[in-house]
Order: structure tokens, then sequence, then C-alpha cells
């Protein structure tokens, strides 16, 4: 009777394919994520923008010979072993025998499938006499032989081989298992506990253990949860944080303690070094005991950032704690504006008077804050000092010129080329190309609005508690490459033509908003006069009256007189019928544009609901592609001459409303502006129906002076009636009805087959 039998690998061959699957399952998912990359690549990136970028601190930093690391030489150590091991173990499969392998009798005595008895018999002859033991052949290959031919000749064995495979009848299930049969062996069994107590005992908790802990102390965002909790208590005990208060609270952090932050180092010489800034900087409140806002390291964070916004050079040994703490600040800056948002939110939720929210300065101040980090530049000096070989005493030149007064980079931008020079005369060609170069690398962003309330019928009718989604498309481009078309544009507008000509196109050069109707209003074809037609003078019936009864009096002497008054009256009654006439065509062709109107009004309701379906459906891909997609964040460098990392261009997006310094769309961070992108911000309606002004800003997190401001008209209706009766809510009704119907329908007919059956 068939039984199971489990066995462990003796001879060692089903345990490698064991152990060439699970060293497989580690070496390729490690080459992929852990190789080394190619520094050829980078190092040919970095050429390309030498240009643009040779002058910043970050590109300079990465152009530095670096130290000699070790670790890619282990990983590529390592993970070429694994391969070895891998190919070694993949070549030892390929050579091993098989040892289950399906009985053939045929094959055993080298026979072909399909042999007659005959054949068999005579083969079986030619094997006995050369393996027989008596003859001094192989015993077990004898009995093998013997086996074969009992399973072709006799009938027993060959229906059992048959069937089961095998000439003795069915055999015992044997399961291999992929291990060696030393691990099970009793000599061995303390060695084997003492590895399995170590690996599942000892290393797997301490390593998970590790990671956890590890873990907990950070947010999503990479950090610290106790940064977070100081952020949240200072932002909240200070409804509106100036600038010099946001630096105090940002140094605050806890990556800059090296009590939670092993990366941050804090050394003797900064007993001596931090008070000798102090004095530089000046303006530095330190009898105010708040903690951890005065603690040491705290103080250390807050003078580093003073003296990299006041572009201090400060000694070689703080150097590199100051840029440590200059790579954290865009993350940390980037926490406190979630704290803010978030208890903006909450005080939104509460009817409480005492949970004060804080205030759109704030939120705006953090903004700011990183701009300045990243350029190195304080609050109010000039955006132009982000560029090249202007200092501060070569930028009075710029900004207080007599005929061009620049104070943004968009005004220097747009600048002729010949008035650019002028300008700049004091900059050699090489430094005034590279800063042209520099300047066309910065951004242009421009702005697309459309408002409107998606899952509506009437989509662009905003009413009082609906959910307002505003659509944004931010479509970038190079300074570059936006003022070279302006200028081509003008520059073809201000060839020299006629006089008249020339006022002529500057009527049209104007924009709408400033052209004004001088001419006489046209009035609207339906409130047209046409001109009335001259009618001959006709005598009214009443005087005709009266001048018979005169005529009869002896007033009026002859007959003649009175048949020209009568035949006069006649005309009179041919001009009312044709009057009459004229009506009846006239009212006509009103109703014929009644009807017109009618039928284009139709058409445009169905142009606008076909509209307003397309854009549903676009929304719906829009948030499937957003679920979908993983955009890169790597979108283009930020040209900062002495920020020490490379930091890509992101932006700020939200809606505020600048009268009641409010907040009225939560900001969106965009992290993938590309080329271009399409962002949805959601809030909800106000309350009272009216006209409402607000504003959309684009603000970046690391140019200064590039910020865009659109305006953002809303209309609010009253909310409409709850509808009592919907044609929709009438199907169910219709359902029945119609399940009536058929009902009495199937009556009908079972009646009509019963009367056709008694007829017959």
């Amino acid at each position: 009777m068939a039984g199971q039998q489990f066995q462990y690998d003796d001879s060692g061959n089903t345990f490698f394919y064991f152990l060439t699957s699970f060293v497989g399952l580690i070496v390729i998912p490690a080459t992929y994520y852990l190789w080394p990359r190619d520094q050829n690549a980078e190092q040919i990136r970095l050429k390309n923008i030498r240009k643009v970028y040779g002058r910043c601190m970050w590109y300079r930093l990465r152009l530095l010979k670096p130290q000699p690391n070790i670790i890619p030489t282990v990983k590529k150590i390592v993970l070429l072993a694994g391969w070895a091991l891998f190919l070694f173990l993949a070549y030892k499969v390929s050579k091993t025998d098989r040892e289950y392998q399906e009985y053939n009798p045929y094959e055993v005595l080298n026979l072909d499938p399909g042999a007659t008895v005959a054949e068999i018999k005579k083969q079986y002859r030619l094997l006995s006499l050369k393996y027989h033991p008596d003859k001094g052949g192989d015993e077990v290959m004898f009995m093998r032989i013997a086996k074969a031919y009992a399973a072709l000749t006799d009938e027993e064995s060959r229906k059992n081989w048959e069937e089961f495979g095998n000439p003795d009848g069915p055999q015992a299930t044997s399961f291999g298992i992929a291990l060696p049969a030393w691990i099970v062996d009793q000599k061995n069994s303390i060695l084997v506990l003492l590895v399995y107590g170590l690996a599942f005992m000892v290393i797997l908790p301490v390593v998970v253990g590790s990671w956890w802990y590890r873990s907990i102390r950070y947010s999503g965002d990479q950090i610290l949860i106790r940064t977070t909790q100081i952020y949240t208590y200072f932002v909240y005990k200070t409804r509106n944080m100036d600038m010099k208060r946001l630096i105090m609270v940002l140094a605050g952090a806890s990556e800059f303690d090296p009590q939670y932050n092993k990366d941050s180092t804090s050394r003797p010489t900064d007993n001596i070094l931090i008070p000798q800034l102090i004095r530089e900087i000046g303006s530095i409140n330190l009898k105010k005991n708040e903690p951890p806002l005065t603690c040491p390291y705290s103080l250390k964070a807050r003078v580093l950032l003073l003296s990299h916004l006041a572009r201090m050079k400060i000694p070689e040994t703080l150097e590199e704690d100051q840029q440590f703490m200059l790579k954290k600040c865009p993350a940390l800056l980037q926490e406190m504006v979630n704290v803010i948002c978030q208890l903006i939110i909450m005080a939104r939720s509460r009817e409480e008077r005492e949970f004060r929210a804080p205030t759109l300065a704030s939120l705006e101040n953090c903004m700011k804050l990183s701009q300045m980090a990243v350029q190195g530049l304080q609050q109010f000096k000039s955006p132009l000092l982000q560029l090249p070989h202007i200092e501060e005493d070569n930028l009075r030149r710029v900004s207080n010129h007599k005929k061009y007064k620049i104070k943004t980079i968009q005004d220097l931008v747009s600048l002729k080329e010949s008035d650019r020079h002028s300008l700049l005369h004091f900059l050699e060609d090489e430094k005034y190309e590279e800063v042209m170069a520099v300047l066309g690398s910065f951004p242009y962003v421009t702005m697309d609005i459309k408002s409107q309330v998606l899952d509506d019928e009437d989509s662009n009718n905003i009413t009082v508690g609906s959910l307002v989604t505003v659509l944004v498309k931010l479509t970038r481009q190079t300074m570059a490459e936006v003022f070279e078309k302006e200028q081509s544009i003008c520059a073809a507008e201000e060839q020299p033509t006629e006089d008249g000509q020339s006022d002529a196109n500057k009527i049209k050069a104007k924009g709408g908003w400033q052209q004004k109707n001088k001419g006489p209003k046209k009035m609207p074809k339906s409130k047209k006069k046409k001109p009335l037609k001259k009618k001959p003078t006709t005598v009214p019936l009443p005087q005709a009256k009266q001048q018979k009864q005169k005529q009869a009096n002896g007033v009026v002497g002859s007959e003649a007189a009175i048949k020209e008054e009568e035949d006069d009256i006649s005309d009179k009654g041919s001009d009312s019928e044709e009057e009459e006439t004229n009506r009846d065509s006239q009212s006509e062709k009103d109703d014929g544009s009644d009807r017109e109107s009618d039928r284009e009004q139709d058409e445009k309701q169905s142009k606008d609901d076909e509209a307003e379906w397309q854009e549903l459906q676009q929304s719906i891909q829009r948030k499937e592609r957003a679920l979908l997609e993983t955009k890169s964040k790597i979108t283009h460098p930020v040209y900062s001459l002495y920020f020490p990392e490379e930091k890509q261009e992101w932006w700020w997006l939200y809606i505020a409303d600048r009268k009641e310094q409010t907040l009225i769309s939560m900001p969106y961070h965009v992290c993938t502006l590309k080329d271009t992108e399409e962002v949805e911000l959601k809030f909800p309606a106000p309350g009272k129906p009216g006209n409402y002004q607000y504003t959309v800003f684009l603000r970046s997190d690391s140019y200064m002076g590039l910020d865009q401001i659109k305006p953002l008209k809303l209309e609010v209706h009253e909310a409409k009636p709850v509808p009592e009766n919907h044609p929709q809510w009438d199907t169910a009704i219709e359902g029945d009805e119609d399940q009536e119907d058929s009902e009495g329908f199937e009556d009908s007919f079972e009646e009509e087959e019963e009367e056709e059956e008694g007829g017959d």
C-alpha cells in the first residue's frame, strides 16, 4: 500500500537548488539598488552647466576632489562576491544528475518504444549474458534489466507500470527536504540550536528594535517629532511672527542639538567664536530666557544663519557647521508651513475664541525666509544681488540710474541689449556674458486660472457653501525665452511709418482696458428705430362729417369739393389696410426671429453641457494620473551663490484674501514643475452671496523677487432650494408601472390562450 516518506537530502543536490534561489533573490535586487553610480555621467552634467552655475558654492563643493571613500569599493566587492557565489551554485546545479527520473523499461533495455516481444527477448539475452553476476557482471544492473524485462513481458507487471509507473505497483510518495541531513543529526543539535537562537532571539530583535526606535523619532518628511512639537508650541504662542522671531524659532529645531542628532557637532572653540560673531552681528537679544530657543545649540544655529544672511565671512572651523545648518533649513521651513496650516485648520474647526489662528503674515514670512536662506540675502535687500558680480558697491549704479530705474530682475531683463550693456558698463565682457547667461536661466512662470464647482449641474455657478475648485495651469519658461519674444514684437512695432499709420498702430497697440469709446454707442438691432415712410395727408373721419354738415348749410359752396373729400377718405382706408398687412408681416418676422434665438440658445446650452462633461472627465483623468504616476522632483537647479547644496526649483501655490489678511486655500507645494503643471486648489465658498476679490499667489522657495500674483473674482449666488420632486426619484414608480403593464399583458395573453384551447 502506498504511503508517504520524508527524507533529508543526503547527497546535497536539492539543497543546491534552494541555495541558488535564495542567493539570487538577494543578489539581483541588491545590485540594482546598491551598485555605486557612474561618476562620469555626473561629471558630464556638471560640465554642461558650468557656464551658468560655475560660481555657485554647491557647484564648487561638488567639483572638489572628494576624499577617498572606501564604502563604494566595499559595496562592489560584496556584490561581486555574491554574484560569484550565485554563478558557482548555478553551475553546480546544472552538473548534478537527476535522481528522480521516470521509470522507462525501454531505456533500461536500450530499445525503442514499440519494440516487438521477439526483440525484447533477444535484447534481454544479450544484456543478461553481459551483466549476469555469475559471468562477473553488475548485480544491480542485472536486477534492473530483469525488472524491465518483466515489465514488458509479464501482464501484471506491465499493467502496474502503465498505471503506477512502476512494475512493482504503487510506491510510497517521497518528499525531499532541501536541507542536508547533518542539520538534524543528533551530534550537531547543540550547534544548530545555538545558531537559531543567535539569529532569531538576538540579532533579529536588535535590528528590528533599533529600526523602530529611529523611525518613531521622525515624521514622514524625516523631521524629528520633537522639532514639530517645538514649532507647534511657539507658533501657537506667537500668533504673528516677524522675521526676527521666525529665525529664532527656526534655530530651536532639535536637528541642531547634538543630543538628538549625532550629525550635529559642538566644539569647545564655539564658546570663543560664537560670542565674537554675536558682537559683529549685533541686535541679538540674549536676556530673554526661553528654552530651547536660548540653549547653546539654538544660539549657535541662529548666529550662523544670521551671518549667512549678512554674507559675513566666518572662521573655517564653523563653515562645516554652517553648511550643515543651511542644508536643513528648507525642509524645516516646509515643516513650519505645515504646522501653521494645521493650526489654521484647527482654529476654523473650533468655535472657541481663545484658539487664535496664526496670521497670513507668519505664513508668508516662512516662505520669504526660505528664499533668503537659499540666496543668502536679508529681507529687504535687492533681488539683483542674486546675480554674480553685482555687489553692494556697484548696485547703486544699477538701481539709482537717472535714465533706468531698475529694481527687480524683470526690469533688468526687459531692457534692450544696448541699454542693458550701457547700464552694466562697469563689468568686463566676460563678466557681462556670465551675468546674461545667469539672468536668462532664471524662471518665468505664468498662471492660467479657472474657477468652477465640480460634480454640479451648473459648474460655473458658485453658490453659498459649495466646494469651489480653482484649476491653475502653471507654465515655466526661462527669462531669455520670454523677453526675446517680447523684444522682437516691440522691434516690429517700432519700425518707422507714416504719421497716420503710426497713430493707428499706437491705438492698436493699446490693450482693451486702455481703449475708450469716443464715438456714439450703437444701438442693438432689436432697439433700432426704422425710418417712417411718408404718407399722403388724409382728413380724419370726424372732420369729414363736419365738412359735409357745413356744405349742407351753405358754408362750402360746390358739390365737386364734396366728391374730392370722399376720394380722400377712400384713400385713407386703403392706407390703413396697408398698415395692417405690414404689421402682420412684421409680427411673422418677429416670431421667426424668436424661434431662431430659441434654437441658438438650445445649441449653446448643449455645447455648454458638453464642455462641462469634458471638464469633469478631464478632472477625473487628472486625479487618476496623480494616483498612478510618480513624477520626479528633480526640476531645474537653483542658482544660489552661497547655498552649500544643489537645490531644485519648488514653489508654493495658495489663495488668500489680501483685504482681510486670511488664507483661503491651504498652500500646495509644487515640486514637479518642469515645463507645465496643473494644480487644483479647493476651498468652501463664502457663507453669504456677493462678489469677492481673492488673490492667487505663486511663491518660490528659492528665488527672491520672482513671485507671481493674479486676482481671482468670485460671484457667489444664493444656494438653490432643495427640490421636492425630481425626475430621477420617479424611476422606482415608473418601474412599478412598467411591471404592472407587463403583468397585465401576460394575464391577457394567458386568457387568449385559454380561449383558443377551449374553442379547439
